[in-house]
């Protein structure tokens, strides 16, 4: 098996197995965290609107859901992910909502899209996990009609990012087995440099980058910081396959390292992020 297969498959079974039932264990929390990056992303799509949007590595389907509110027929919203955890759970959202939402269980770097489908193209985090992101770009532009526009948001750099990465600190001397961040990816941080962004979406035939700097406050209600840590990243993973007394021993060093973010009944950080938009020619 080549290396390139090897990521392949790593990325199959994580989101497959732990990081895909952590995204729906954790969905509501991560809904409320992320929202003003899905307000931002929908705010692209106009009201009434009757655009083909793709939405890529949907996850539980917040964001293709808010599209589909916005968009009226024949406007279509289509979430493509390959964790079938999320998958079935944004499909039954989309089920409760009566939405018009489509949703496929399939790989954007190698699902055979329908030649100029869409008319725009979005992520919410999303597209760091590619293998071969450059194939994967390529994939999408094939997707994307001419003239089709692609808006996302992706992490800068863990320096920038210490809420992304207090837990691992501070669970390190209880979990040393705890993996490692490959740099550049994939992963959270692939795209921490704004020149290799460029560089793949160049080399896969988008038109027109353009990177900004976007700096946004989240919070979470102090209640649902545990159950965060409990399900998400290295150490939420972990968490999951470990005892009861090593849970409750990592969870209370994380509570004690995750203090100077909690105030007023919250836990507040700011995501410092790249907002990527591009254009299919």
């Amino acid at each position: 098996m080549s290396s390139d297969d090897a990521i392949r498959e790593e990325q199959e079974r994580l989101w497959n197995g732990p990081a895909g039932r952590a995204w729906v264990e954790a969905q509501a929390v991560l809904d409320r965290l992320f929202q003003p990056f899905e307000a931002l992303l929908a705010g692209t799509v106009a009201e009434g609107s009757s655009r083909r949007v793709l939405d890529v590595g949907c996850g539980t389907g917040a964001l293709t859901l808010a599209l589909a509110r916005r968009l009226a027929a024949p406007g279509r919203s289509t979430g493509i992910d390959l964790s079938r955890p999320m998958i079935e759970a944004a499909q039954g959202r989309a089920a409760r909502a009566v939405l018009p939402a489509a949703f496929i269980l399939a790989d954007a770097q190698r699902h055979a899209f329908e030649p100029g489908g869409f008319d725009h193209l979005v992520s919410r985090f999303g597209v760091m996990f590619f293998d071969h992101p450059v194939q994967a770009f390529a994939n999408l532009r094939a997707a994307a009609r001419p003239g089709a526009t692609l808006d996302f948001v992706a992490w800068r750099s863990p320096a920038e990012n210490p809420f992304m990465t207090t837990a691992e600190a501070a669970a390190a001397p209880l979990m040393p087995a705890l993996p490692p961040r490959r740099a550049g990816g994939p992963g959270q941080f692939a795209f921490a440099d704004a020149g290799r962004v460029r560089r793949i979406l160049d080399e896969s035939g988008w038109q027109e980058a353009a990177l900004q700097p976007l700096d946004v406050d989240c919070r979470m209600s102090e209640a649902d910081l545990l159950h965060y840590l409990s399900w998400l990243g290295p150490v939420g993973q972990a968490l999951q396959r470990s005892d009861a007394q090593t849970r409750s021993r990592v969870l209370a060093v994380l509570r004690q390292a995750f203090q100077p973010y909690v105030r007023g009944g919250e836990a507040r950080f700011t995501a410092a992020c790249w907002r990527v938009s591009a254009t299919a020619p």
